[in-house]
């Protein structure tokens, strides 16, 4: 992970004092997940250069924090681009490494902080969850010039597509406290993920070094979301700050109240009350959260005394692990705990402790296989386990365009694929022919014109001739 600034103003060697780093010794500072390295390969009258260098530890991403994107995958704790790309965690070195030079503070010549240099930003590699398409909207309105090189997933596979990681120049003539303020706040908003958890501090932190400039940016909103991991709490607040501007003094000195917000349920919560919801619409007794993750179904389904048998199946042992101990099941009294269980297991694998159940559920689990896989799934499931009833959720494709431009993009990094609302359609249409199963298909989350809603959902029902069969 490799971030360098380089500027040719005349003496080019100003640099050097701006980041209070000098050009002939290569220095090393710790950071929480492993090291920096601050060194020059250029350091001349004409020329100066500074590269910060990362040297992250995988295996200490993983303590105390629970990994990258809040450990939905264990496997991912161990194996991803958090070392690799520049993020939240380069942005955390910035502000370690150069403390002074984002602060404003220059020792030996002061005079030079408000002094607008030409100056150069290669990041080698940059995740950008968007692609180019959101990389320009956030920098281009700042004034600054943009050159991308775009990887590709694998180049012996070029059939396979790009990545979402790109080489990154970016010039612009600017402060150099303005331009690490940029990079600090927007790198991380790029990468759309964070290494650490939210709180108000990171509102603190958004607005002290925003000021100035993020306020008037165009994207201000989809960089506070982003910057916040899209804590409403916090964005709330955020944003309120933010637009201060733009609302009446009467709000703003307390003469008149603000309306409260009553928080919207998130997409996850509706989803997961959606599915129990249809799972209990019709009497059954017991139910197999087939993919059950940390357990969140599990918990709303422990609510219903008329389900006898409820099992949570996962192919993550880490997970269930979690599972465990967000439901406090050695808490639960006895009854309760006779009514749970959790297993682990695959499903692209024959099971018989998933078969004869009279409901299941597969939420947001069928995107994270790889197509060719899927048929296994299906037989598995489908055939074998065979539920009276089965709940599939997956993303709509179509309503990504609603937060991003690049139709390449899928939503999270592990996802396989993402389908439109009439691919899904003819997936149902092909498992419920082959499987003996009517299906009706539902929309979860709010719907937008054109595009439907975030999540799509499928009802299947065995056919009461099959099972006389």
């Amino acid at each position: 992970m490799l971030l360098t600034i380089t500027t040719r103003h005349t003496p080019a060697t100003d640099l050097g004092y701006l980041l209070h780093k000098h050009p002939a010794k290569v220095q090393e500072i710790e950071l929480a997940k492993g090291k920096a390295h601050i060194f020059y390969p250029v350091a001349n009258e004409q020329e100066c250069t500074c590269a910060l260098l990362l040297d992250i530890d995988p295996v200490g991403l993983v303590r105390p924090n629970g990994g990258p994107a809040g450990n939905a995958f264990a496997l991912e704790q161990y194996v991803n681009d958090r070392p690799y790309v520049a993020s939240s965690i380069m942005s955390n070195a910035i502000s370690k490494a150069y403390t002074s030079a984002l602060n404003g503070k220059c020792k030996d010549k002061q005079e030079l902080v408000d002094l607008p240099l030409p100056l150069e930003v290669k990041i080698s590699v940059l995740r950008v969850s968007g692609g180019e398409v959101v990389l320009r909207k956030l920098f281009a309105p700042l004034g600054y010039t943009i050159a991308a090189e775009q990887h590709a997933l694998d180049p012996n596979f070029p059939g396979w597509g790009k990545s979402n990681y790109f080489n990154v120049t970016l010039t612009n003539t600017i402060t150099l406290q303005l331009l690490l303020s940029h990079l600090y706040i927007l790198l991380p908003v790029l990468d759309n993920d964070k290494h650490y958890f939210i709180n108000r501090e990171e509102v603190d932190k958004l607005l002290v070094k925003g000021k100035g400039w993020l306020e008037i940016h165009p994207e201000r909103e989809l960089i506070t979301k982003r910057y916040l991991r899209h804590k409403s709490t916090l964005l709330n607040d955020a944003m309120t700050m933010l637009m201060k501007d733009d609302l009446p003094e009467e709000i703003l000195n307390g003469e008149i109240a603000r309306e409260p917000e009553l928080p919207k349920p998130t997409l996850h919560a509706s989803r997961l009350q959606q599915v129990c919801e249809e799972l209990l619409s019709t009497p059954v007794k017991s139910v197999v959260d087939l993919g059950c993750g940390e357990g969140k179904l599990l918990k709303l389904l422990l609510q219903y005394p008329q389900l006898t048998h409820i099992t949570g199946m996962d192919v993550s042992s880490r997970s269930l692990e979690i599972a465990y101990s967000r439901l406090r099941y050695d808490q639960l009294p006895d009854n309760q705990k006779k009514r749970l269980k959790m297993i682990l297991g695959s499903l692209v694998y024959r099971d018989r402790r998933i078969e004869g159940f009279d409901a299941a559920a597969l939420v947001e689990v069928i995107e994270h296989l790889d197509p060719d896989r899927l048929r296994a799934l299906e037989k598995c499931v489908f055939g074998y386990a065979a539920p009276g009833k089965l709940i599939v959720t997956t993303p709509n494709k179509e309503w990504n365009v609603t937060f991003t431009e690049d139709e390449g993009l899928l939503r999270h990094r592990d996802h396989r694929f993402e389908w439109t609302r009439a691919q899904f359609a003819q997936w149902c249409e092909k498992v419920s022919a082959t499987y003996g199963y009517t299906y009706t298909i539902k929309p979860v989350g709010e719907e937008a014109e054109h595009v439907g809603a975030p999540t799509q959902m499928a009802v299947f029902v065995k056919s009461a001739v099959t099972e006389e069969n």
